[in-house]
């Protein structure tokens, strides 16, 4: 058998060795802080524009409990009837007569079928399902009633 002396210097065989230093970990986290920042200045800035966006025919809407539609790309086209029984597209005063052809050349432009009816709590049913059946044969087959936001509730107050 033959026995061998190592020297100390020698690694044994001419094998590197190897440096072992510390690398700094890589972050694997996300800082939101700053999302979070920008989210609520979009929420600010939208809830002190939104009800500016509103249209600027006064009504009084009854209330129900009804959720809200959720919106379109486009501008959402909205038809209201006064408490005098006035009709408006957007802003724009229309008579009775008129409505079904303005209502066909807005439909000819638009993507959407969809148009909102605000009318006044005034108004008898007759009268607004005269509107509505104006809206249908102008175009828009997609008809959402707007109303303000009440507690659920099926009775008129008067306590059953």
């Amino acid at each position: 058998m033959a026995a061998g002396v190592m020297k100390s210097g020698d690694d044994g065989g001419g094998r590197r060795r190897r440096r072992r230093g510390r690398r700094a970990n890589v972050m694997a986290e996300i800082n939101i802080t700053p999302f979070v920042d920008v989210m609520l200045v979009l929420l600010i800035i939208f809830m002190v524009a939104a009800p500016l966006m509103t249209v600027g025919v006064p009504v009084e809407l009854p209330k129900t409990a009804a959720n809200a539609l959720p919106s379109d790309e486009e501008e959402p086209l909205t038809v209201t009837i006064t408490a005098e029984g006035l009709i408006t597209i957007q802003n724009t005063e229309t008579s009775r007569e008129e409505l079904v052809a303005k209502l066909q050349a807005i439909a000819a432009e638009r993507t959407s079928d969809r148009i909102f009816l605000r009318a006044d709590g005034a108004n008898d049913w007759n009268t607004v399902a005269e509107i509505m059946g104006a809206l249908n044969a102008g175009g828009f087959s997609n008809i959402g009633l707007v109303t303000d936001i009440a507690t659920p509730s099926t009775s008129n107050g008067s306590g059953g």
